[in-house]
């Protein structure tokens, strides 16, 4: 283990462009379906609700806490419509599943989607076992990263120690209100910010295009 790393006993992911590429774009079909369902629940034409759903996203954290706030949405009904998608544009990496299995401590997800969805996704990319919990939206009481609120959720129901922590997440303003934590952070950075300059961020501590990559050369030292 990478020397500077060897504290770490809690390895903390986020979940969509994080544990698989972002040039799979799997986030893509999510993305279209959201836009949908904007549509339909505003009543607007697809380009406004377009429009819609990266304000929402911008001011709110996520579509869904959005929907929420503005009209009131389900957000069991919103995730169950959105996820309702086919998984064949993911595969497994074996790097990335090996070097995971090899990290010493607790490995835990952190996802602003829901459980559901979260060991779909894993399912297809071969790492359904190498989890011990997922904190999902419904856990963040639907506040999701960056709001403070669901980081001090996650670490109380986990116990985890900050200090004693990596955070992975292909969000660079996501991973701000962990480093204010303590938390070590890696920055995925692989493009899949989605909206104006939602990479910009402090607080990153690490940072790499390929996830299985860095984790196995921090494994070699």
């Amino acid at each position: 283990m990478l020397p500077a790393l060897a504290h770490i006993d809690s390895w903390i992911f986020d979940l969509d462009n994080t544990l698989y590429p972002a040039s799979s774009d799997l986030f893509g079909l999510i993305d279209q379906r959201m836009t949908d369902y904007v549509a339909r629940t505003a009543g607007i034409d697809r380009d406004a609700a377009y429009q819609l759903q990266k304000v929402l996203f911008r001011e709110h954290g996520t579509t869904l806490s959005g929907l929420m706030t503005l009209h009131d949405v389900d957000p069991h009904h919103f995730l169950a419509d959105v996820h309702a998608i086919e998984m064949d544009v993911l595969a497994e990496d074996r790097r990335l599943i090996d070097s995971i299995a090899a990290l010493p401590g607790r490995k835990l997800i952190f996802t602003n989607g829901d459980e559901t969805y979260a060991r779909r996704v894993l399912e297809r990319i071969g790492l359904s076992e190498a989890f011990e919990a997922i904190h999902d939206i419904h856990a963040c009481a639907y506040r999701p990263k960056p709001s403070a609120h669901s980081y001090e959720s996650m670490i109380a129901a986990f116990g985890v120690d900050p200090r004693r922590a990596l955070f992975a997440d292909d969000m660079a303003r996501n991973l701000t209100p962990a480093h204010a934590l303590g938390i070590t952070t890696l920055w995925i950075d692989n493009g899949s910010e989605q909206v104006g300059d939602l990479g910009a961020g402090e607080g990153i501590d690490y940072r790499t295009a390929d996830l299985g990559a860095w984790l196995a050369d921090i494994l070699k030292d």
